[in-house]
């Protein structure tokens, strides 16, 4: 039985990355409000808000067999209304301990989401013959913007974490049912290999290199989500809307420039976007570790938006395409050294902030973006027109790893 909006099958995708997001984005702006009431210090925060990247990567590594058998139409559409639900159930929770383990389910559904709506991308390309992933992408970026926008809007009004999570939950199940309820998961495509990619794979030094490219977007992204509603109110005793807003400006600017993205690459090198992307990155690193000003700020989380955009997805194609190993193995390979990042990035950035401030917190980012910098052109100069409808993938029926991690 199908239910709700007849849609492109491009356009259920870009649907469920946006619905996905807003179901996970309201917690962001509240993180504030949340810390003052339980007492705690940014580094106490940061190693409660690690159980959702460990749960995230048990799924990403072990769940797909149980997502195949359940199959992917059934468990989207009760996985995110559950994932919304879940948050508004962790943001009960009395102490950073509890927050912990409510998280760790929510980090499970994070990751299967993600590979739900990852292959379903990937699939659709194959489909369609053209790129979607990073416009996906952008969606799923254009949700987490609605998400700061609404957070920003009930906490200026005075709601509670507790009554505002608790009222997205309906809302993200009636999206789900409205715009997803008639979807059909797209055919798989083929194998390039009979390869399956194993549990761990083991990251040759081309990987290393790659995950060196790919370390300062996935940690300033993380700094941009979690801390940058927390920057606003400590540094300039900005209100909950200021700090709502500022999440929703990095979610937009970054957005808007994944929307453009894949045209970008098709007529410039990848390692050419990459180094202006890292470069535009610096600036709004060196912006907000400087700001003398809330407006200058968000300037500053503008370009981290745009400057985290599309530097993972062009390494996930980097690596897919290299011919020394299976594309599956490659694939596998850089996604789980490169999440290492997520797991690291909240409490060495709550440590910084306890210590040297919360400006040094994203200050910290500097030589890994010097690093990503030095690393770019193992992403190569031209990118491969085969790429879409070639069929590499990281996974046994050829889909490409999820392009992101804790989102997307």
């Amino acid at each position: 039985m199908t239910l709700g909006l007849k849609l492109a099958p491009q356009h259920r995708v870009y649907a469920g990355f946006a619905i996905y997001s807003f179901a996970m984005g309201n917690i962001f702006p509240r993180l504030p409000d949340i810390k003052r009431a339980m007492g705690i210090e940014d580094g106490t925060l940061g190693l409660a808000l690690i159980g959702t990247p460990i749960g995230t990567l048990v799924a990403l590594t072990l769940a797909t067999p149980i997502l195949e058998r359940v199959g992917f139409r059934r468990a989207l559409l009760w996985l995110v209304p559950l994932l919304a639900l879940a948050y508004s159930i962790a943001v009960h929770a009395p102490g950073p301990a509890s927050l912990f383990l409510m998280l760790l389910p929510v980090g499970l559904m994070i990751g299967s989401i993600e590979i739900i709506l990852n292959v379903e991308a990937d699939r659709t390309e194959f489909l369609l013959k053209r790129r979607i992933m990073n416009r996906a992408h952008s969606f799923w970026s254009i949700g987490f913007f609605g998400a700061g926008l609404f957070g920003g809007a009930l906490a200026h009004l005075g709601l509670s974490p507790q009554l505002h999570l608790a009222l997205v939950a309906p809302m993200v199940a009636v999206a789900m049912a409205l715009f997803l309820g008639g979807f059909q998961p797209a055919p798989a495509r083929f194998a390039a290999t009979g390869d399956k990619a194993p549990v761990f794979a083991r990251p040759t030094l081309p990987i290393l290199i790659l995950v060196a490219v790919t370390l300062s977007a996935m940690l300033m992204e993380g700094a941009s989500m979690d801390w940058s509603a927390i920057y606003m109110r400590t540094v300039f005793d900005s209100g909950p809307f200021v700090a709502g807003i500022t999440v929703a400006l990095f979610a937009f600017s970054q957005a808007t420039t994944r929307f453009f993205a894949d045209s970008f690459v098709d007529r410039h090198s990848p390692s050419g976007v990459a180094r202006v992307l890292l470069a535009t990155m610096m600036v709004g690193v060196f912006i907000v570790f400087f700001s003398p000003l809330p407006f200058v700020s968000m300037l500053g989380f503008a370009l981290l938006g745009i400057g985290s955009s599309a530097i993972f997805p062009l390494a996930i194609s980097a690596a897919a395409q290299r011919t020394d190993r299976p594309a599956a193995i490659n694939v596998a390979a850089l996604s789980q050294i490169s999440f290492v990042a997520f797991l690291l990035g909240p409490p060495l950035l709550g440590f910084v902030s306890d210590h040297w401030g919360i400006r040094s917190a994203y200050g910290i980012g500097i030589p890994f973006i010097v690093l990503s910098l030095a690393a770019a052109g193992a992403l190569g100069r031209r990118p491969s027109s085969n790429a879409v409808t070639d069929g590499i993938g990281s996974g046994a029926t050829g889909e490409r790893a999820p392009a992101r991690a804790y989102e997307a």
